[in-house]
């Protein structure tokens, strides 16, 4: 599959860098919030034409 978006009038490629801060540096995003995000880019993924790379 192309990396880039085909329509019907023309040829893209969207890219996109999320970030996630944390406030003073403390760990937050630990292993239970890291699993709750990578399911949610995968069921955003499978219902729109997005893919994600890490």
């Amino acid at each position: 599959m192309s990396e880039n978006i085909h329509k019907s009038h023309n040829v893209s490629k969207l890219m996109y860098h999320f970030v996630f801060p944390t406030k003073y540096r403390r760990v937050v995003v630990d292993d239970e919030v890291e699993q709750v995000i990578k399911e949610t880019c995968i069921e955003i993924s499978k219902r729109y034409d997005i893919y994600f790379w890490r």
